[in-house]
């Protein structure tokens, strides 16, 4: 390895990146150090983001939330706002890793990984997550689900870093769920995952819906004709099966060490029947499932 640098300040970086264009980017590094690991070449030299303040923490402006890409995910998981607004990370957060994994490891870092088997992805999905990207003279916006092109492939180019993770609040959902399926208990890496954001009105008709399955295709899937099949129909077992269905055709899994495709395809669609068990539905809080 060459170097390993530490800036404090945003100027700092772009020096750093302009002076040594090969280098890579890093927070806590649970991903990144692990690969390094593994290579059998010299590793390039190594930039940490985790002394730059300006990365890190959650921000309410007017109806958005933004996300420093440095800010842990215990600090996440913990931070008052997150918990009350977006549930459904929060329930994806209690399953990621473990507690050093979640006291080190960064929302940006799991973004940029790009695994689709990241369990931040699917709930950033369904809530419509931006991602702020920056270089030393231009700042842009892009949703997340264009800026992920596939397992560890992004649109970054040369000189930009993510900069945060602008969220709406999501207050008209008021059932949000995640589940993961894995191997075991904890310390799984997903075989399936579901987010689901739910509207559903005091008569129990799903008014609105958004969901996103990780692990069943190179990118986290998305499917509108399930969530129309769903919208304007009663949260009921038929209603969930038919959609099941759909849910099955939409994904697109591979086999590997971990699970089969039909295995996958099958739990992709289940997951969507553990929605009957959210029926409390209020107005005033959100419902966890």
């Amino acid at each position: 390895m060459n170097s390993v640098f530490m800036p404090r300040t945003m100027n700092s970086l772009w020096e750093i990146m302009e002076e040594e264009p090969g280098a890579l980017l890093f927070a806590g590094g649970t991903d990144l150090l692990v690969k390094l690991r593994q290579s059998i070449s010299e590793p390039p030299s190594l930039v940490c983001l985790e002394r730059i303040e300006v990365l890190k923490g959650i921000k309410e402006i007017k109806e958005d939330l933004f996300i420093g890409a440095c800010t842990t995910h215990s600090l996440l998981m913990n931070d008052s706002l997150i918990r009350y607004r977006c549930p459904v990370l929060v329930k994806a957060l209690k399953v990621l890793g473990s507690p050093p994994i979640r006291n080190m490891g960064t929302i940006g870092g799991n973004i940029c990984t790009a695994s689709p088997a990241a369990d931040t992805l699917p709930p950033l999905y369904v809530m419509g997550a931006e991602v702020e990207i920056r270089s030393r003279n231009s700042s842009r916006r892009m949703l997340l689900s264009e800026f992920i092109l596939g397992p560890g492939k992004t649109r970054l180019k040369a000189g930009e870093i993510v900069f945060g993770i602008w969220l709406s609040k999501a207050s008209e959902y008021n059932i949000h769920y995640f589940e993961k399926v894995g191997q075991r208990n904890s310390l799984a890496i997903a075989i399936v995952s579901l987010a689901a954001l739910l509207k559903v009105s005091s008569s129990g008709t799903i008014e609105k819906a958004s969901l996103a399955w990780g692990s069943v295709g190179p990118t986290v899937v998305t499917s509108t004709t399930v969530e129309e099949a769903l919208t304007g129909q009663p949260l009921s077992l038929e209603t969930l099966q038919k959609a099941g269905q759909l849910a099955r055709d939409a994904v697109s899994p591979i086999d590997d060490v971990r699970a089969g495709a039909s295995y996958r395809r099958q739990v992709a669609g289940n997951l969507l029947l553990r929605l009957l068990e959210a029926t409390e539905i209020s107005t005033d809080k959100y419902t966890y499932a």
